[in-house]
């Protein structure tokens, strides 16, 4: 008789998906949630044809050595910087990711990121908080303008997209993209947006909201060069992924009033934050909860078993992030 295959749920996801999962599989589920090291991750690996990670974990081309089992990695997110995906494929060892699920979500988040750091939400309360509210003053709190101002987006897939939609059809707001390819005309139109270069992006941006993948070619895509071509009263928001912007840089920059705010849903070394960065007032701060709604959450740790339902049924598997011969 054949046995199921072997899977390892990485970290908690929503129990009905590991109740699914089970109908197919031999279920080893780290529903405790413990973040195992990358020599437990590799422990916890062995015996297992195929494992449901969060994004934290790192698959290598060391790890993938040391579990020869492994068939396919399913990521509950849509990037993949986790990934090796030169060595997977060299392993034969299947990658997928969790695309669409999240998009109008994030950019929900993104829009609400963009609006708390614009009219300064979050220091106004802790303000009110410590009691200093006494009176009324014409210039308390004034922050930038939303509606009507210009809103540049570097990085425009799908998320990038839903921004420019909100940003364009709600709030009348000027589009402008950078992004490494062009969009097609009609998708441009539908989002109202206009593609320009990258320094150009910085300089006219009222507001510079940053949805664009972690790659090599990307880290540090906005550094303290690119934080000098900003206007002074810009805002910078951040829900890519941490690493894409200098944080060190950027809490300088906050620090000298060089640009007016950022709102930042990711760092660089997270759950690390730069110290600097806890220490400036007109800076906004989530712990990467983009995506965190509970229908949201659920639907991506569901495309994530669908893709291991599928890829065990020898279907191949839905959203694939790289092709094994």
């Amino acid at each position: 008789m054949n046995h199921k295959p072997r899977i390892l749920i990485a970290r908690a996801i929503s129990p009905e998906v590991v109740q699914r999962l089970q109908q197919h599989f031999e279920v080893q589920s780290n529903q405790d949630d413990v973040v195992w090291s990358a020599a437990e991750l590799a422990r916890q690996l062995q015996g297992k044809d195929g494992v449901l990670t969060t994004g934290s974990q790192t698959i290598n081309a060391e790890l993938l050595a040391a579990c020869p089992q492994l068939k396919i990695v399913a990521n509950m997110a849509v990037g993949y910087n986790n990934f090796d995906v030169p060595a997977m494929t060299a392993a034969g060892v299947q990658g997928t990711n969790a695309p669409d699920v999240l998009t109008e979500t994030t950019a929900d988040f993104g829009f609400a990121l963009l609006m708390a750091t614009a009219r300064r939400i979050c220091e106004s309360e802790h303000y009110l908080r410590a009691g200093l509210w006494k009176d009324w003053h014409y210039d308390l709190f004034a922050g930038a303008e939303v509606h009507g101002s210009t809103l540049g987006i570097l990085g425009m897939g799908r998320i990038g997209q839903a921004i420019a939609r909100r940003a364009a059809h709600g709030f009348g707001m000027k589009v402008i993209y950078h992004n490494r390819s062009r969009l097609d005309t009609a998708l441009e139109a539908e989002c109202k947006a206009s593609y320009v270069s990258k320094p150009e992006l910085l300089e006219r941006a009222d507001h510079l909201m940053l949805v664009l993948p972690l790659t090599p070619e990307n880290r540090h895509a906005i550094g303290a060069a690119e934080i000098a071509r900003m206007k002074s009263t810009a805002t910078l928001i951040n829900i890519a992924r941490g690493g894409i912007v200098d944080d060190a840089a950027l809490a300088q920059a906050l620090r000298d009033k060089r640009i007016a705010a950022a709102g930042l849903d990711v760092f660089e070394g997270e759950p690390a934050v730069h110290p600097d960065l806890l220490t400036v007032p007109n800076v906004v701060l989530t712990p990467h909860i983009a995506s965190a709604t509970r229908g949201t959450r659920s639907a991506m740790a569901g495309l994530a078993a669908d893709n291991l339902i599928s890829f065990f049924a020898g279907k191949g598997p839905l959203t694939p992030v790289n092709q094994l011969v």
